[in-house]
């Protein structure tokens, strides 16, 4: 059998088996050999813990408010597609509506000019009924007659083709419509064609 040599360090060597040290697992000292109470430790232990939700929380609120940006975000999309689209079928709907504004004033035109006894009074009656719901259906599309006999000028919802001394009208304002206005909404779907006082 072979002898171990030992040396005054901390290592053994074991002369049979290899050339190399190998070392021998070393004790650690104890927290109360190094001068930390047991209490102590707890403290240390709950600051750290406290050091770990506080992070925890940071990243908690971080996220918490990516997430409401980010919903926020899409709230805001979806409102300006629904606006978009909304705007599209306002425009849509304005022009192929357009089309029937001069059939509307073809027959307010003709019943301006109605008949008022016999057979014609009876066929204006039935252009009447017509016409009544030729306009209901536009209101229903949400087509409003502009009031603007009276009415101060303005270019935004008028147009003027010309202008002419009036008695009863005050100078800038609507005398005469020559042609309805209407508006799709709050909209100006056509503008109306008025004479103004001076």
């Amino acid at each position: 059998m072979t002898k171990k040599k030992e040396h005054n360090h901390k290592y053994k060597v074991d002369e049979t088996s290899t050339p190399e040290r190998i070392e021998e697992p070393v004790e650690m000292e104890s927290k109360e050999e190094i001068g930390i109470t047991p209490e102590q430790a707890a403290l240390d232990e709950i600051k750290m813990l406290q050091s770990e939700l506080a992070e925890t929380q940071a990243k908690a609120n971080e996220y918490l408010d990516g997430w409401q940006r980010s919903r926020a975000e899409f709230a805001n999309y979806k409102k300006r597609i629904e606006r978009e689209q909304a705007e599209i079928y306002q425009r849509t709907s304005g022009s192929i509506i357009k089309r029937y504004l001069d059939v509307l004033d073809d027959l307010d035109l003709a019943l301006k000019n109605r008949p008022s006894q016999g057979d014609g009074q009876v066929w204006s009656n039935g252009i009447e009924l017509i016409y009544r719901k030729l306009l209901t259906i536009l209101e229903n599309e949400g087509v409003v007659i502009m009031k603007v006999a009276g009415e101060p000028f303005d270019p935004n919802y008028h147009e003027a083709i010309s202008m002419e001394i009036s008695d009863t009208v005050q100078s800038g304002h609507v005398s005469e419509v020559l042609k309805q206005g209407y508006l799709l909404g709050d909209k100006v779907l056509r503008p109306a064609l008025v004479r103004v006082a001076q």
